[in-house]
């Protein structure tokens, strides 16, 4: 029998889904970034964006900004909107942004940052990596990457975009659909993940991608594991149910958390 120790817990909500107003009382202060890839804008966008503090479009994204932010919030003003939601930096290889997209949020001050002298990591990658770079090490427990347009599309970037959670393993980093949100859980560490019921659930999956798992072990669950073994080819837990409030995962591998969202409005 496999025993695994964890000594230090990772708190994880997706408190980021709830209006600003609506946040509960004892939620702890994240430190938000945003990224926004090339792929439609999720309906609660305009959430996400007042959450954030920093916010970053990988290169196409921000055509995604430019031409859909304020079909987000019914506003006729299209020039007004757009005044509004300006990204602080644009980031990527520059062969998907619009020229003239490019030229109005540079006019704007948002910072241009062309990287297509890199060709060796994808844009999300190259935004992470800024983020990770300019967050001072004491910072970085309380900070929370949020991806839009991490998912949907060609299955090679989504497999790329989840790659680059395990890439940078030592950082929150949630991908974000309209139809769901997938995160790492370390092994280093033991997980309760508090469920906003009202925005995300009930159906969940836990698996492990890399590495098999010789022992997780779940509360908060329908179907809840027991020191179960888990790897690609045999058991997955897939399609499985949130039925509490807090759900805690502990497991020798690391492990992708994925839970449906609700229609946000």
């Amino acid at each position: 029998m496999l025993f695994i120790y964890c000594m230090d817990v990772m708190v994880h909500s997706s408190s980021f889904l709830l209006p600003k107003l609506h946040q509960p009382a004892k939620t702890p202060v994240k430190n938000y970034a945003l990224v926004v890839l090339n792929q439609h804008l999720p309906r609660f966008m305009p959430r996400l964006w007042t959450h954030a503090k920093s916010r970053i479009c990988a290169d196409g994204g921000a055509n995604r900004i430019f031409d859909e932010m304020f079909q987000m919030i019914n506003d006729q003003d299209q020039e007004s909107t757009r005044n509004r939601y300006v990204p602080d930096i644009i980031e990527g290889d520059m062969d998907s942004i619009r020229p003239e997209v490019k030229l109005y949020y540079s006019s704007q001050g948002s910072k241009i940052c062309d990287k297509s002298h890199n060709q060796e990591t994808t844009d999300l990658h190259k935004c992470i990596s800024r983020i990770h770079r300019h967050t001072p090490d004491h910072e970085k427990p309380n900070l929370c990457v949020l991806v839009t347009g991490a998912l949907g599309g060609r299955f090679d970037h989504e497999a790329a975009n989840i790659n680059v959670l395990y890439a940078f393993s030592d950082m929150r980093i949630v991908l974000l659909s309209d139809d769901c949100l997938i995160r790492l859980l370390p092994k280093t560490h033991c997980h309760e993940l508090y469920i906003k019921s009202s925005v995300e659930g009930p159906h969940c999956g836990l698996f492990p991608v890399g590495a098999p798992s010789a022992s997780t072990t779940t509360t908060g669950l329908k179907w809840n594991l027991s020191e179960a073994k888990m790897r690609f080819g045999s058991m997955i837990s897939t399609s499985n149910i949130v039925q509490a409030e807090k759900v805690t995962v502990q497991s020798d591998a690391d492990l992708l958390w994925t839970i449906s969202l609700r229609n946000l409005t």
